[in-house]
């Protein structure tokens, strides 16, 4: 493992990590972060199935055991943008560790965890590995040969989505074969795994910028994103016209101003919101968002109408095992169409590749919006799923890293990754409000629910059509780059590269 050397460039990759790295070096890198993007992935979806059984195990309602979701969401959140700009301060291996450190002890925490209050914690602990994606994009990109970077980073990002659908596809059959326990056992073991090969495996990032914490602006943002995320995650159970709820909103957007300003005029900004005017920048953060929202949207819309009992006429009468298997397909196209999108990527750049998600996530939604009776059009829309989501973020990652300097690639992703909780979030508590709102008398969720569901996500879907269109083309994210100070993606526009 080579010793690291503190790099005063801000913009630059030392010519011996963009290309004397060993294939085997590299391969190991790819694989320990790997495993430790998908721990954090498979942890933020696996416990939504098991809420009920959690809940009646630990002698507590439902409604109460949701704060083991919203707990994690607002870790996450918070800590996310802190831990990747650390990461771009100090070194990027070395908050890496202390993140799947904190996993891996909230992960065994909670698997031990006698109570609610103590799982709280546990997964309070688990939030600080969301910066586990954005700090494993910043060490492929110093770390990596440059032509395995598109690729790797396609990977990396459809391995988040790919978690999030193995959680909901394996929570049913650990709890019924094991315990809910063992929903936090099993993956234990992979953050292990990936810990220990962080800290023997990965060498240190030489990319760094030097200077402090900004802490006026990362409690102004902290205090943003927990009103404005509380607020959605309770505001179905508050009512959205409650004055908590309405409350919360407010602060959360005045905070949210106050820090785009406070971090313009700061001279070491927690965010350098200046990067958010560059095209190829919030293009991505839009598609990030709807995207978000797309996946949540198809996490809680799929397995539930696949649940519902065949009598009423739109149920299709599946156990909580069978309705996770159905969505397999979904998890397959992930990794397929982010590799392939990693590869498209490094030849024609991430523009196309993000339309054809916009593209393929909308299709997806607009097949079960005009008829979702057969298990055929569930299959195929999880499919087109799959493909939109493995494609989209592949090349939303991709397009971040092309347009900012290496210094502060953690810091970008990471507020890209917070948007897409965001979005996760929101589309989350949308759909649920909208099945919710359209239930029989016996409490059951309507055919109509589900439709009107579909058709919003589709909705949601042109909005990252339209945002991809938006996106810069290889030429023009070529010269936004040079501008910004990015140096290293020269063999973008070589031939190939059209």
């Amino acid at each position: 493992m080579s010793v690291a050397t503190q790099s005063p460039s801000t913009g630059s990759v030392p010519a011996q990590s963009a290309t004397g790295s060993p294939r085997g070096r590299s391969t190991a890198i790819i694989l320990f972060l790997s495993l430790g993007g998908l721990s954090f992935a498979v942890l933020q979806s696996l416990v939504a199935p098991a809420l009920g059984t959690i809940g009646g195990d630990l002698g507590v309602a439902t409604t109460d055991a949701s704060w083991v979701l919203t707990a994690y969401l607002l870790s996450a959140s918070v800590l996310t943008p802190i831990l990747g700009r650390l990461g771009d301060m100090v070194g990027k291996r070395r908050v890496i560790i202390v993140v799947l450190a904190l996993l891996l002890v909230g992960t065994v925490l909670a698997a031990l965890a006698p109570n609610l209050g103590v799982l709280i914690v546990a997964r309070i602990l688990q939030g600080a590995a969301g910066a586990v994606m954005p700090l494993s994009i910043g060490i492929v990109r110093d770390e990596l040969p440059r032509e395995r970077v598109s690729v790797t980073i396609g990977l990396l990002s459809a391995i988040f989505g790919i978690g999030a659908g193995i959680g909901i596809v394996a929570a049913g059959p650990i709890v019924e074969a094991l315990s809910w326990h063992w929903l936090f056992w099993l993956p234990a073991v992979l953050v292990a795994i990936a810990l220990l090969g962080a800290i023997f495996g990965i060498p240190e990032s030489p990319v760094r910028t030097p200077g402090r914490l900004d802490l006026v602006g990362t409690a102004i943002l902290s205090v943003g994103l927990v009103a404005l995320l509380l607020a959605v995650s309770e505001g179905q159970k508050w009512g959205w016209g409650d004055g908590k709820t309405i409350g919360l909103i407010a602060l959360g957007a005045v905070a949210l101003v106050v820090f785009v300003l406070v971090e313009l005029r700061v001279k070491e900004p927690l965010i350098d919101v200046r990067l958010f005017a560059h095209r190829g920048v919030w293009t991505a953060h839009v598609v990030a968002l709807a995207f978000g929202f797309a996946m949540f949207g198809t996490f809680i819309l799929v397995p539930t109408l696949l649940q519902l009992p065949t009598v009423l006429g739109y149920g299709f009468g599946m156990s909580v095992t069978g309705a996770g298997l159905l969505l397999l397909p979904t998890v397959v196209a992930m990794v397929v169409s982010g590799v392939v999108a990693g590869a498209l990527i490094r030849r024609i750049g991430p523009k196309i590749p993000m339309v054809v998600g916009g593209v393929a996530v909308t299709a997806a939604f607009l097949i079960p919006a005009l008829g979702h009776g057969e298990v055929w059009q569930i299959v195929l829309s999880g499919v087109l799923t799959g493909i939109g989501i493995g494609m989209a973020l592949a090349a939303t990652s991709n397009a971040i890293v092309e347009s900012v300097p290496a210094a502060q690639t953690s810091e970008a992703i990471s507020a890209n990754t917070v948007i897409r909780t965001v979005g996760s979030s929101v589309g989350t508590a949308v759909i649920a409000a909208l099945l919710a709102s359209n239930v029989s008398a016996q409490g059951a969720p309507l055919d109509e629910g589900f439709t009107v569901g579909f058709w919003v996500s589709a909705g949601v879907g042109v909005l990252a059509v339209l945002a991809a269109l938006f996106a810069p083309s290889l030429r023009a994210r070529r010269r936004e780059a040079r501008a910004a100070g990015v140096e290293d993606f020269e063999e973008l526009g070589k031939p190939g590269a059209a």
